[in-house]
């Protein structure tokens, strides 16, 4: 169909059940499930492509698209004597779009044979309900999926330690001690164990109800299992230990279950050697095969078509239908409209002051010509909190791609980014610390910083801090050797009575 403003086809017939206005995945599945169900069923998006706010896009495209969402779009409004047409507004959804180039190689060839997410880093686990959803509507049929070959977390140093999720993993894990091996498969046995038939080995209503991270610490389990468990496999977002500032305290019946869902997704599919699936050739495979069940079903999708407004009833103020871009009044019972569009008379005080105090979600697309890991194509890697930087209260995700999944030429890789945070430079900084962790040589081993001199009186806290570089940069040394005559020809006896001399 054609572009928004320009002429379109009449809609015909003129009168829905349901009209779904965008062709991302909330909205495409509704469209979906209500043509399934026998509703007369229109889809509207007002670009040439599926997917809207889920889609995947070509480098100039997804630009573009961003870019094109801070714009104030406007179209007329015709005058009826039965509706008041109420002008629908775009919502900016992003904040601030920032492009950067690390390297001095010439532009990247092939741009338009790239695939980039827009709700990226996000990957489906073989368990959850999204995948059940897709296998019993039968959309599976329009689609691929390839697996996401292992998890890595950062840990205190900065190393990417593999994440083992698994009872084979562990026992094949090299990075493990023999005690940290024992602890984790105690851990998975007591918890395998809860959904068992027998009501001993149920975990107590009082552990279920404590913090995840109290229960792990009861259990015995060490800092560094803690933390594999809580960002790695259950995903918290939140640094779980500043319970003041954590905003999704994960408590153990929450835990427990989302471990158990982690681990089930582990063989559920012969040809899935791990727990996460992703779509070949992007996420927007999904809304785009749910709108193709949806047309299966008689539903009638529409790209390339612009709303203009909500029609209401002058005499009761009710909803009635929307006009279209081309002036085409279209009717239904009820509509469905995406998050970037508003009703602003409909729209309260209180309810901007909400959607501007919920968290922000910062997201970075990086594209690099070689891997995270050189052993290692599709990944996923968690800096947990405080793993970047002192101040660091959230998780930040990465998911890395390779050509293998059909989102960028060969020997590219596309590594997707995000974190939670209040304020974009809060974000910046943190997927920042994250690029330069992953992608740039870390100088800190080698290179160290000595002190300016403190407020105190006397050298001991000087002194301490100066150790503690030596130490980082000479582990396995002794601080301060010992003066002997041997080194010191000067020396002529011990060092209290060169002190004495002195004093003297």
């Amino acid at each position: 169909m054609g572009d928004a403003g320009s002429s379109y086809p009449l809609v015909e017939p003129s009168n829905f059940d349901l009209i779904v206005v965008g062709t991302g995945i909330p909205e495409s599945i509704i469209a979906s499930a209500a043509s399934a169900a026998g509703k007369k069923v229109i889809q509207l998006d007002p670009n040439q492509f599926y997917g809207h706010h889920y889609a995947s896009l070509a480098i100039d495209g997804l630009v573009s698209f961003l870019r094109s969402q801070s714009r104030v779009l406007s179209h007329p409004i015709n005058v009826s004597d039965d509706y008041s047409a109420v002008p629908l507004v775009n919502r900016p959804l992003y904040s601030e779009l920032e492009i950067n180039s690390y390297s001095s190689d010439p532009p990247i060839e092939d741009s338009g044979k790239f695939n980039l997410d827009l709700v990226g880093p996000r990957a489906f686990l073989c368990s959850d309900k999204m995948i059940d959803l897709i296998l019993n509507t039968g959309v599976h049929n329009y689609m691929e999926f390839k697996s996401v070959e292992a998890s890595f977390m950062s840990d205190v140093t900065g190393k990417l330690v593999y994440v083992p999720d698994s009872r084979s993993a562990i026992f094949k894990d090299r990075t493990l001690s023999l005690t940290e091996k024992n602890q984790l498969m105690k851990f998975f046995k007591l918890v395998q164990g809860h959904f068992s038939e027998n009501a001993e080995d149920k975990i107590s209503e009082e552990d279920l109800d404590s913090t995840f991270l109290e229960f792990l610490s009861k259990v015995g389990l060490s800092e560094k299992l803690k933390s594999f468990i809580l960002y790695a496999i259950v995903q918290a977002n939140y640094d779980q230990a500043a319970t003041g500032i954590c905003r999704d305290l994960i408590y153990t019946k929450t835990g427990i279950d989302r471990l158990a869902r982690y681990h089930s997704s582990i063989g559920r599919f012969p040809n899935a050697n791990s727990a996460m699936l992703y779509p070949m050739y992007g996420h927007v495979e999904l809304p785009q095969a749910f709108c193709r069940r949806a047309a299966v079903k008689g539903g009638i999708c529409g790209l390339g078509m612009a709303t203009a407004a909500v029609l209401m009833d002058k005499d009761n103020g009710l909803y009635r239908g929307v006009q279209l871009a081309s002036g085409q009044q279209i009717f239904s019972p009820q509509l469905i409209l995406p998050p970037s569009l508003s009703i602003t008379s409909h729209l309260s005080d209180a309810a901007h002051s909400r959607e501007r105090e919920k968290a922000k979600v910062a997201r970075g697309i990086c594209i690099a010509r070689a891997s995270i890991r050189p052993d290692t194509d599709n990944c996923v890697v968690f800096f947990p909190p405080r793993s970047l930087h002192p101040e660091q209260i959230t998780c930040v995700r990465v998911l890395q791609l390779s050509s293998s999944m059909a989102v960028c030429p060969s020997g590219m890789f596309v590594s997707y980014l995000s974190t939670i945070c209040d304020e974009d430079e809060e974000g910046k900084r943190l997927l920042n610390a994250a690029i330069n962790a992953l992608f740039f040589d870390d100088f800190s081993n080698c290179i160290g910083f000595a002190t300016m001199p403190d407020e105190h009186l006397q050298y001991g806290e000087l002194l301490d801090v100066t150790e503690k570089l030596f130490r980082k940069l000479y582990p396995d040394d002794e601080f301060v050797l010992s003066t002997t005559s041997d080194d010191d020809p000067t020396s002529g006896g011990d060092a209290s009575s060169e002190l004495d001399q002195i004093n003297e």
